[in-house]
């Protein structure tokens, strides 16, 4: 259905693809692999009429053609659902998937029951129910993403792109992707699949196609590969094992934080847990456990019914963020493009954010050598790779991104650090940059809380384990109890009592 020949892209002088090859046919779901920075968004856009090909030959059921912008390829029967949602969140699920290509009879009337029952006959052939009258603001991700998957197919979409659909669904959201895709599939729709999720493309997908510094590398049936295969493809090497060796916490270490209670909401559980310094603490729950709400609360920004925290054995009451700063404490947030950086700065603008007072010079202005030597010393210390330290963000992968925001709290010389979903949207060979730097971190005397949704990463990296379950902690795990079927156990089980202390960490 689709022939991608010799596609050759460059940005000022800089070529980021070079004679790439790919195709996809009709009724298959084709992932498309490589770690952040490979080329895989430029080569969908090009694809999709948003960017222009150097260089290449494009051709859909073997006719060549050339789409001067994205209209053209929806015209083509080409539809994409980016990683970053294009849904306007006041208008509702109907006047989204019809934004702009509104159904009007006489007198250019939208003739809304219309546009109402097809989009239903739409999300009916999805399995998909779903308010349709309210803003899209107000669903859920997983409905968010349905909504993106019927704005699609209601531009009679043959082929549809994909770009990590699954980065912020839950487990049981993803099977239910996964149904709608292999229903798509069944009925002739070609697919684009792009995830980080290895495991997920063994799931669904029935070929491969790799890419590697702007390169094709290579178009595998998915049968005939396993997961060290695809990562060898991607990085240029073998990853024999992603997660660096535990270091040794010994019991007597000091406690730098304690949160001897903690209770998100009146009447719901209360918890409590220490973290020790040199120690990774996971957080591990299902979605909406209470994981980012608990650690949110330590810093004042989620309004806890009540919380109790101490450091380094002083107890202390933190209103906001800023405050936990000045204590020492640093946290990346879930969504590093919308609550940790400003992706239209530069790395060094960036990393001085909340920094400024240790360059400020006796007269009040910032002394701009300072603040260059010790954005390259950061950089250097976290493996920032980009251009410079005027390099905009958003020019960045997803890894060096992270490594930004971590950067700027090692700048503010905090010794707890808080990682929500540390990985998420990275690719394999930046995730395992990411756990050795938490490793040093902690070899260094620095403290980790870890929140995360993956199992292998909390199993590979944590030294001990609180499970959340219902907005408590309903366990700590350690040692061989640090596996995937105690921690799924307690998430899905255990038993929170509300109004009391539950579990003592």
């Amino acid at each position: 259905m689709l022939e991608l020949r010799g596609i050759e892209k460059s940005f000022v002088g800089v070529r980021v693809l070079h004679g790439v090859d790919l195709e996809v046919r009709a009724g298959e779901v084709h992932a498309l692999l490589g770690e952040n920075g490979a080329g895989k968004s430029t080569l969908m856009k090009i694809l999709c009429g948003i960017l222009r090909a150097d260089a290449g030959t494009i051709r859909v059921d073997g006719t060549e053609r050339h789409f001067a912008d994205y209209d053209a390829a929806i015209e083509a029967g080409i539809g994409i659902v980016f990683q970053e949602f294009s849904l306007v969140p006041y208008l509702n699920a109907v006047e989204n998937i019809f934004l702009s290509r509104e159904i009007r009879g006489r007198f250019g009337l939208m003739r809304r029951r219309e546009m109402k029952a097809r989009a239903r006959a739409i999300l009916d052939r999805l399995g998909i129910d779903m308010p349709l009258d309210v803003p899209v603001g107000r669903l859920s991700v997983a409905e968010q993403q349905f909504v993106e998957i019927a704005k699609a197919l209601a531009l009679d979409a043959r082929l549809l792109v994909l770009d990590e659909p699954t980065a912020t669904l839950t487990p049981a959201e993803v099977e239910h992707l996964f149904k709608v895709m292999r229903e798509l599939r069944r009925n002739g729709v070609a697919i684009i699949f792009i995830s980080h999720h290895l495991e997920e493309i063994f799931e669904i997908c029935d070929r491969i196609t790799v890419l590697r510094d702007g390169a094709f590398v290579g178009l595998r049936e998915t049968a005939e590969v396993d997961i060290d295969t695809l990562v060898e493809m991607m990085v240029g090497r073998r990853i024999e094992n992603s997660f660096p060796a535990r270091g040794e916490v010994s019991q007597e270490a000091r406690k730098v934080l304690e949160v001897p209670r903690v209770q998100l909401r009146k009447g719901g559980p209360v918890s409590s847990f220490h973290l020790r310094a040199g120690e990774i603490l996971g957080f591990a729950g299902l979605v909406g456990s209470g994981r980012s709400e608990t650690a949110l609360s330590i810093l004042g920004a989620y309004p806890a019914a009540a919380c109790e925290v101490r450091i380094d054995g002083a107890e202390v009451r933190l209103r906001d963020p800023a405050e936990g700063l000045a204590r020492g404490i640093g946290m990346l947030p879930e969504s590093r493009k919308e609550q940790g950086l400003i992706t239209s700065f530069s790395v060094m603008q960036n990393i001085s954010l909340n920094n400024y007072r240790k360059y400020r010079r006796s007269n009040g202005l910032i002394d701009r050598k300072k603040e260059l030597a010790c954005t390259k010393d950061v950089m250097a210390r976290v493996g920032v790779k980009a251009s410079g330290p005027e390099a905009r963000v958003d020019t960045l992968s997803g890894g060096n991104q992270q490594k930004v925001v971590i950067a700027r709290w090692l700048n503010h010389d905090t010794r707890v650090l808080i990682f929500d979903e540390p990985t998420r949207g990275i690719d394999v060979g930046a995730k395992a940059e990411i756990y050795q730097l938490m490793r040093e971190f902690t070899a260094q005397g620095f403290a980790i809380i870890m929140i995360s949704s993956e199992l292998p990463e909390i199993i590979g990296m944590s030294d001990r384990v609180c499970v959340f379950r219902s907005g408590g902690i309903v366990a700590t795990v350690e040692g061989a109890r640090i596996n995937s079927e105690d921690i799924m156990t307690q998430a899905t089980t255990g038993k929170v009592e509300t109004g009391r202390m539950d579990h003592v960490a």
